[in-house]
């Protein structure tokens, strides 16, 4: 499993919710969390699902992501958005 962590600009339940739908669709995710109050998403995939179609699955939604992590070893390093 790989774990990917995602700060997005999201304002509204529109928007997580477009987040959540569009994430769900996209084969190889496995669990999916959403925190509206501190914009955080976190994503668990199984081992073939890379960083950058995640990435780029949520972009996209048209939202903004403004910052990438991955977690390697149980601590989150951070990626290129």
């Amino acid at each position: 499993m790989r774990n990917y962590q995602f700060t997005v600009a999201m304002s509204c339940g529109g928007c997580s919710g477009a987040v959540d739908r569009s994430l769900k669709k996209l084969e190889g995710v496995e669990d999916l969390n959403i925190d509206l109050d501190t914009k955080i998403v976190k994503v668990t995939t199984n081992d073939t699902l890379k960083y950058e179609d995640v990435l780029a699955q949520i972009t996209k939604t048209g939202k903004k992501v403004t910052e990438g992590n991955e977690e390697v070893d149980g601590a989150l390093q951070k990626r290129k958005v």
